[in-house]
């Protein structure tokens, strides 16, 4: 028995990527479509005869409309499951772990608007959650000096004016760091609103397409989204990039800029430290940021959008 399988069962990593148009976010809600409820009924129709159903543990939940490239997730397989997972193996030579992906991604979305792209054993002290060092988004805006690409208008916000992407990030850069942003953050009771904004640019791909590059330690409810309109109202000429600092400071919700449509916003990449880190950065993560910054990382429930 290796140190990830033990007998109360075994945590395995699911990396994940969907089209977030179909679906009313990631969490499970009653009648409604989602990734988190997709996945899981597909994972209680692999295991229906093995004890209870696994549940998903994720990185981040994502909102409505919201797509991602690199979402992970963990499960934990009771004992028999995970027998029962490598029994299946059979005359195929496929491995347990890749049959289970390929039973899952045909049971979950058929037409592939959400694939499982790796099953793993996840690392001991693995929690996909609160062993996260940081998250990253990408929003991606056609403005008039782009192209309007119908091919990619499920996943690019089209902007009817010509956005000013040095005036953006001149903005962007007022954001970055240590702050409470409750300006940009749909508030919910008992969260924090204090994060650490790493990375906030702006680029003008070859196509003239815009791109926000986005990289916190977690996100808040609507904080990108909301990062990225302030921003935004910049490169229109709306206010200029002292203003969205006031508007950071003063750090109560305005009407002053829009929150960016959900279509344009992917989640890329959830970065998680060396195995021998996890365990201690996941006991670290759960405590509640302070303002002076003396809890290492804010409660992550909510990052997504």
């Amino acid at each position: 028995m290796s140190d990830t399988e033990t007998p109360d069962g075994v945590r395995l990593r699911l990396d994940i990527a969907y089209d977030g148009a179909a679906f009313s976010g990631w969490a499970r809600q009653p009648g409604l479509r989602t990734v988190q409820g997709a996945l899981e009924t597909a994972l209680a129709t692999v295991f229906t005869r093995w004890g209870e159903p696994p549940l998903l543990t994720v990185a981040g939940r994502t909102d409505a409309g919201v797509h991602a490239t690199g979402q992970v997730a963990h499960l934990d397989l009771a004992p028999e499951q995970w027998e029962a997972l490598r029994a299946k193996r059979g005359s195929t030579g496929r491995s347990p772990l890749d049959g289970l992906v390929k039973r899952v991604n045909g049971i979950a979305a058929p037409d592939g608007d959400v694939v499982v792209t790796r099953a793993s054993v996840a690392p001991e002290g693995f929690d996909a959650r609160f062993s996260p060092l940081w998250r990253r988004y990408q929003y991606r805006v056609a403005d008039a000096d782009s192209p309007r690409d119908p091919r990619r208008r499920g996943h690019t916000t089209w902007h009817p004016t010509r956005l000013d992407p040095a005036a953006m990030e001149r903005g962007a850069l007022t954001l970055l760091g240590l702050h409470d942003f409750a300006t940009f953050c749909k508030p919910r009771e008992g969260a924090t609103t204090i994060r650490t904004l790493q990375e906030f640019r702006w680029d003008r791909e070859p196509d003239g397409t815009l791109v926000a590059s986005l990289q916190a330690d977690a996100f808040c409810h609507s904080m990108v989204r909301a990062m990225v309109g302030a921003t935004i109202a910049v490169g229109e000429g709306r206010f200029g990039a002292e203003r969205l600092e006031e508007l950071r400071t003063a750090q109560q919700r305005t009407s002053e800029f829009k929150v960016a449509p959900a279509r344009g916003l992917t989640l890329t990449e959830v970065g998680y430290p060396a195995d021998d880190e996890l365990a201690a950065r996941a006991e670290q993560t759960r405590a509640r940021r302070t303002d002076d910054g003396s809890a290492d990382a804010p409660d992550p429930g909510t990052v997504g959008g």
